[in-house]
């Protein structure tokens, strides 16, 4: 995403580069037929006079000669003066360009509540973030490598660079009014100590880490992380998984994302659904019929999970239902209830 304030400095140089050759082009036309100089002569003088460097000329001018000469001067200190202006201005903002973004992008992260963190832009990170943006979740990149940050701004993801172990980086990020924080640095100590710092500043808010060793998982949820997962524990056992039950992994592979319109399954809150004034049962909403869906799991007020409820389970206010779908259904679901 290109800049509108450094695209308008290019094309105001250019401006001012078209017009010195404009002007040198009209001097040394000036000096060769008004003047009568060979064509080397008429360049030397177009280029004194633009400049005035004060040289003396080749030969004595006659009067036309002398009022081009005054004109010319007149015309180059407007032209030259502009063509300075524009390119220092153009080099102080090059300068000024960093913190000017910045600041633009700290004012968007201000306005940013319920949000999601990400510490770490590496590889668990950019899955993390791929997904969120597939879900049209808001979140914020903290990263500490500054090339990264600069690669991938420019697709107009929100960066902080900073180290998310310092708690100004994490208020900067807004983790006083963020729903969910995601540690996603390659360091366990790190990670470890991002959630003591997170879990200091917000109580209320959801953690979720990484952790290379299984040693760690644990030291992690005493820190305050209520999940630990552990990739490389994860890929082994998918991996595995693959070999005695193939089928039945591609499948629950397939219930993921692949791309922003092939989300196969749903998490929605019962109040999304319907005014629980009079409470509902799953059989009285029949979502099957109505949006194609297909209820498969329920979580209770209490964060209790039944999979593959009755149809009489009563959908209590606090209570959520996990729906099973095509990505057309889900989004029949999504336009029906309003739910974002």
């Amino acid at each position: 995403m290109s800049n509108p304030l450094l695209s308008l400095f290019r094309s105001k140089i250019y401006t001012a580069l078209v017009m010195l050759i404009v002007l040198i082009f009209i001097g040394v036309l000036g000096y060769k037929f008004i003047s009568g100089y060979q064509w080397i002569d008429a360049i030397y003088m177009t280029v004194i006079t633009i400049t005035t460097v004060g040289f003396a000329e080749v030969n004595p001018l006659d009067t036309p000669s002398k009022i081009f000469t005054v004109f010319l001067i007149l015309a180059s200190v407007v032209i030259v003066g502009y063509a300075i202006s524009i390119i220092t201005e153009y080099i102080l903002s090059r300068n000024n360009f960093e913190d000017i973004k910045q600041r633009k992008m700290q004012k968007r992260i201000n306005a940013m509540s319920n949000h999601i963190i990400i510490c770490g832009f590496g590889r668990n990170g950019k899955q993390a973030a791929r997904k969120l943006l597939a879900y049209k979740k808001p979140f914020v990149i903290i990263e500490r490598n500054r090339d990264i940050v600069e690669k991938f701004q420019e697709d107009d993801i929100p960066f902080i660079f900073g180290n998310a172990n310092e708690d100004e980086t994490l208020i900067e990020a807004g983790i006083e009014r963020a729903s969910t924080l995601i540690s996603a640095l390659p360091s366990d100590a790190d990670n470890l100590f991002v959630v003591l710092s997170a879990r200091q500043i917000n109580e209320n808010l959801r953690i979720i880490s990484r952790a290379s060793e299984e040693t760690s998982y644990n030291k992690l949820k005493l820190a305050g992380a209520n999940n630990v997962i552990l990739p490389d524990k994860i890929g082994g056992d998918h991996m595995a998984s693959l070999v005695v039950i193939p089928d039945l992994i591609e499948f629950i592979d397939n219930l993921g994302i692949v791309g922003e319109r092939n989300i196969n399954v749903e998490e929605v809150q019962v109040n999304k659904l319907y005014d629980a004034k009079e409470i509902k049962t799953i059989k009285d909403l029949d979502l099957r019929k109505k949006t194609g869906c297909t209820v498969i799991g329920f979580k209770n007020e209490n964060g209790e999970y039944i999979v593959n409820p009755e149809a009489e389970t009563r959908l209590v206010p606090g209570s959520k239902i996990v729906v099973l779908g095509r990505p057309e259904q889900i989004q029949r679901l999504n336009s029906e209830y309003d739910i974002v």
